[in-house]
């Protein structure tokens, strides 16, 4: 990919993407994503949250003393690329897979899927706290 079409998605505030068919790009490097400094919970999840979803998650955060701006959410396949990280959690929802190093990791039904069980989010509850004993 050329620099100026690179920068065009960043204009356009694409900061990820994914080439559909790698095998076309022999050569194709793939990207290293270096989350900033202020971001402390990723969430790795495959479904496009909806506006409920946003809800649910902020309503988490809030309870684990985050701020929507000091979180991410990135889809499964992309983690595998994160580089430089000052990650405290990592929350994969609704799918599994290696996370970042240094990280807690909390696993859960997709949000989607939370909204309506109440031992989902009970389940999730217990992992956080586990991480405070």
């Amino acid at each position: 990919m050329k620099q100026r079409d690179i920068q065009v998605l960043q204009e356009m505030g694409l900061t990820y993407w994914q080439v559909r068919k790698p095998e076309i790009f022999p050569n194709q490097e793939i990207p290293v994503i270096d989350l900033p400094e202020h971001c402390k919970l990723l969430l790795v999840t495959n479904d496009e949250l909806n506006e409920h979803d946003a809800w649910l998650f902020g309503r988490i955060l809030s309870s684990m003393k985050l701020t929507p701006e000091q979180a991410l959410c990135l889809p499964l396949e992309a983690v595998e690329q994160v580089g430089e990280h000052y990650l405290t959690w990592c929350w994969f929802a609704g799918c599994q897979g290696a996370h970042p190093t240094g990280c807690q990791v909390l696993n859960s039904v997709s949000l989607h899927l939370m909204h309506n069980d109440p031992s989902s989010k009970k389940a999730l509850w217990q992992q956080i706290c586990s991480y405070d004993a």
